[in-house]
This record gives structure tokens, sequence and C-alpha cells, in this order.
């Protein structure tokens, strides 16, 4: 690929625009804050004159919104990472287990899907294999927004459901795994060498929903990167050229997580420290049955609520594992 001195003109352009937009929400945000604070004084100052208590509910309401408000900006800060601001390519692969692995799959898909939306994210579907009778097999998300690859880097690892199955005949209780794999979007601008002699391509008919069009040409792209062994691919567009470029994006995402996880190694390895990422070291357990609880395994942040979860309210566990890594790199 990739001449370092080329630049991708309208993923740039994107990219500044999401950090203007960012830097002038964080000013107006704090000019609200401060407006607000101010205000507040103000009453409370006047309610304490007249010995007015009616102001009481209204200044403590304002004081609590203000403090979540705060602890978000917070939040904000900690995500120092050079590729935090970027978009994310979130990956779900179903575990072992058929069809209750799947299901799992989707539960979870829906789940980020959900927290996307609240948070004013796009989501675009690059690639999605559906499961053999439910479910989703794999699927491959772009979420787009400032920060995006900031929050959900908290999400990667191996995610374990606990439930009496809905598929069992004999209601009994089912473990399933599945695995959320976070990368940044990469643009560009960075550094990726991908030679064109080392890569596969084939072309294959797309499946799923589409329309005419579906399974009536070759549309959809796998790209073998024959140096590393990565495999991409993409469906989601209606065109061959659409589903390649689509391919590149992911592959360049991939050749570049790959890299930084191999200094990331070595320099474990150089420091005397090594742990294995193994299908059973999940990161997080969600409890259906006997009792209800969702449980970060890294930093024990836990909830009883887990329909909230469910429907997208992972603040939470992003919110601790930021704070766990900002701590252990102070």
């Amino acid at each position: 690929m990739s001449d370092p001195s080329f630049w991708d003109e309208p993923a740039l352009a994107q990219k500044i625009a999401q950090e203007v937009t960012y830097l002038k929400d964080s000013i107006n945000k704090y000019k609200e804050l401060s407006t607000r604070h101010s205000d507040m004084l103000t009453l409370w100052q006047l309610g304490m004159e007249e010995k007015d208590e009616s102001v009481y509910p209204e200044v403590s309401g304002e004081i609590t919104a203000m403090e979540q408000e705060l602890d978000h900006l917070e939040l904000t800060q900690m995500l120092s990472g050079e590729y935090d601001s970027n978009n994310a390519i979130l990956t779900l692969h179903a575990g072992a287990g058929g069809t209750e692995a799947q299901d799992w799959a989707q539960m979870l898909l829906r789940m980020y899907v959900r927290w996307a939306e609240k948070n004013n994210y796009k989501v675009d579907t690059m690639d999605f294999l559906a499961g053999d009778e439910a479910g989703v097999k794999s699927v491959t998300l772009l979420i787009s927004g400032t920060n995006a690859y900031g929050y959900l880097k908290a999400e990667k690892g191996v995610h374990r459901l606990v439930r009496i199955s809905p598929f069992d005949a004999s209601g009994r209780r089912h473990t399933s795994f599945a695995a959320v794999d976070v990368m940044p979007e990469i643009d560009d601008s960075v550094e990726v060498n991908i030679n064109p002699v080392d890569l596969r391509i084939d072309t294959y008919r797309a499946s799923g929903a589409g329309g005419q069009h579906i399974n009536k040409t070759d549309s959809a792209v796998r790209m073998t990167h024959l140096p590393t062994g990565v495999v991409v691919q993409c469906q989601s567009e209606r065109s061959q050229i659409q589903n390649r470029e689509q391919c590149m994006r992911l592959l360049r995402a991939k050749l570049f997580e790959l890299e930084q996880q191999k200094q990331a190694d070595k320099k474990a390895e150089l420091g005397g420290e090594y742990q294995a990422i193994e299908w059973g070291s999940q990161i997080r357990s969600y409890v259906f049955h006997p009792y209800n609880m969702v449980k970060d395994h890294r930093t024990s942040a836990e909830t009883g609520n887990v329909q909230a979860v469910m429907d997208g309210d992972i603040e939470l566990f992003i919110e601790a594992y930021l704070k766990n890594e900002a701590g252990a790199k102070g």
C-alpha cells in the first residue's frame, strides 16, 4: 500500500471535522456548566435570604445532574491514547456451542448497537455471517464518532453468559461465550505498508439481506494478507468496488493492531511479564440464572440490572476500565 506521504483527503477531512466538533462541544459544555453553576448559586442565595426552603429540591436536583455531567467530562479526559478519538471497528465472534453461542453473539450485537445509538454514534455493518438456526456467527461493525474507540476498547475480550437456555427443551442451564475484538479505524495518515503482491483477493456471492442484487453477482470480497495470514471480508456493500474499499480499511486496522500487539508483547517479555490470552479467560460474566448479575472481572464493577446492560447501559464498566487504566499509568 502505501506511500506514507499519501493522505486520504475525505478521511482526513472527516477526522479534522470530528476533532473540531469535539473541541467546540467541550468549550460549550464548560460554558454551559459554568452558567448553570452561577444560576444555581444565585437561586440558593436568594432562597436563604428569603428563608424559602422550596428552592432546596430544585438546587439539589441540579447539583446531582451537574455531578453526573462532570463525571462524564472527567471520563472523557481519560481518553489520552493516540487513537482514542478514532472511529472503532468492533467484531463479534460466537464461541463454541452452536446456536447457544450464536444467540449470545446476537444479544451482544444488540447491546452495542443500543449503546452506540444512545451516544449518537453512527453504526455501519461491514460484514455479517448469520447463525445456522438463530443469532450470528460473526459480525463486524464500524462505529463512527469522536472517542468511539477510546470507549469501546474497554469491551475487548471474551464475554460469558450463564442462563436457562431457550433452546433446551429440558430447561437446563447453559454457559456460552462470545469474543469481542475492537480496533481503531486507521486512516492513511498512519503508515501501514501493504504490498499488493502480498494480497490474495477472492470474490464470492453475498448472502443475507439485500434484495434482488444478493446472490446474483460476486460482490462480496475476501482479502488474505499472505505474510501474516490475516483474513478480512466484507459483503455489506452493493458493489464489489465498495466492498474492496471496506476490506482494505479493515485490513489496515488489523495489521496495525497486530504490529501494536507485537510491540506490547516484546515490551512485556523484556520486562519479565507475560500473560496468555485464552478463550476461557473472560473479561465479563453475564448471569441470568440462578441470580441476576453482570460483573467485570478486571475491575470488579458489577450490577444486578442485567436488562439495562443488555439495553446498552454499559457506561459503568467502561468508566471502571478507564479509571483502572488511568490509575495503572499513573
